[in-house]
């Protein structure tokens, strides 16, 4: 059935039922893993004011720092439950793009055939106001897509 699977996690309490999820589901079909964990590019309306080139460097350079450490403490989280659970497991940090557009083509490049992520499953204004990065990946993938709420 499936033999790659793509598993996002933004390493929140949600995205780690996800993650449990999917890598059952791989442990139990003997499918390889890739998880992924995006960080977003830096807020560009964060440069206001007058000292703005300087302070948002500084800032750009700290949040980089971050989103890198932050990334690497996800990932590892996922290759050790990968690693209890017997699943082989690669691991991916998309920096500075869209999180529905990375997973989106990183699908594609490693030739996943499902995306495992979880959604709070927002409606009307909640979704419109928070935007949906799983509603996007449903909107544009070519390949079937498991929610877990």
């Amino acid at each position: 059935m499936y033999k790659h699977l793509l598993i996002a996690t933004d390493g929140s309490e949600l995205a780690d039922k996800g993650v449990a999820q999917g890598l059952t589901l791989a442990k139990d079909l003997g499918a390889a893993v890739t998880f992924v964990t995006v960080s977003e590019q830096f807020p560009i309306f964060a440069w206001g004011g007058a000292m703005a080139g300087y302070a948002a460097g500084d800032e750009l350079a700290v949040y980089q720092e971050e989103s890198r450490r932050y990334g690497k403490e996800v990932l590892d989280k996922c290759k050790a439950s990968a690693d209890a659970a017997g699943v082989t497991a690669k691991l991916v940090h998309v920096e500075d793009k869209r999180p529905a557009e990375a997973i989106l083509e990183l699908s594609r490049t490693q030739g996943c055939d499902l995306i495992v992520m979880a959604s709070h499953g927002r409606r009307g204004l909640g979704r419109l106001l928070l935007g949906s990065q799983t509603a996007e990946v449903l909107s544009y993938t070519e390949i079937p897509v498991l929610v877990v709420r």
